[in-house]
C-alpha cells in the first residue's frame, strides 16, 4: 500500500529511542519522594505530594514510575494482640485491683508488650512481685505463641 519495505517498519521498532527529559525528571522526584516516606507511600500518596507542590501528575502515570523503579509500598501489618471488645466474665477477677499486698511471693502479675526492633516486632512478657515491686522474671521472643511462655 505504503510501499515501505517491512524491514524498515521492524528496524522502526528496534530502535533505540531518546531519553525523555521530563520522564527522567518525574523518576526521580517519584524516588525522592518514595524515600522520604520511608518506603511507605504508594501511587496515591505520591501523586498528592506532588500535586501539593504544584506538579500536575496522574495516579497511573506515578504507579507507572513507580514499576519502573521497583518501587513498592510497605505497609504496616496489623498487631498480633487486639482489644477486647467486650469483658469477659468467666475470667474472674481476683486481685479485684488490691495492689496492696502484705509479704512477699503472694501476688504475681504480668503483661505482655510488643517492641520494634531490628526491623519487626519483637514481644516481651514481664513477671513482677506485686510487693516488691520488682520484676520477678521476663522473657523476649520473635512470636507471640505458647512456647514464649
Amino acid at each position: 500500500m505504503f510501499e515501505t519495505p517491512r524491514s524498515c517498519y521492524y528496524d522502526h521498532c528496534q530502535r533505540r529511542r531518546a531519553p525523555d527529559a521530563e520522564r527522567v525528571r518525574l523518576r526521580s522526584r517519584v524516588n525522592e519522594l518514595f524515600g522520604q516516606s520511608r518506603g511507605a507511600a504508594g501511587s496515591r500518596s505520591i501523586v498528592s505530594m506532588m500535586q501539593a507542590d504544584g506538579e500536575q501528575i496522574g495516579r497511573f502515570k506515578v504507579r507507572g514510575l513507580m514499576r519502573e523503579l521497583g518501587l513498592i509500598s510497605k505497609q504496616p501489618g496489623s498487631h498480633a494482640y487486639k482489644r477486647a471488645t467486650v469483658e469477659r466474665p468467666d475470667i474472674p477477677n481476683i486481685l479485684n485491683r488490691e495492689f496492696d499486698v502484705p509479704a512477699p511471693n503472694q501476688v504475681w502479675c504480668g503483661d505482655i508488650t510488643y517492641i520494634w526492633a531490628q526491623g519487626k516486632w519483637q514481644y516481651l512478657a514481664v513477671v513482677m512481685d506485686l510487693y516488691a515491686r520488682r520484676v520477678v522474671g521476663w522473657a523476649f521472643s520473635n512470636k507471640p505463641d505458647t512456647d514464649f511462655w
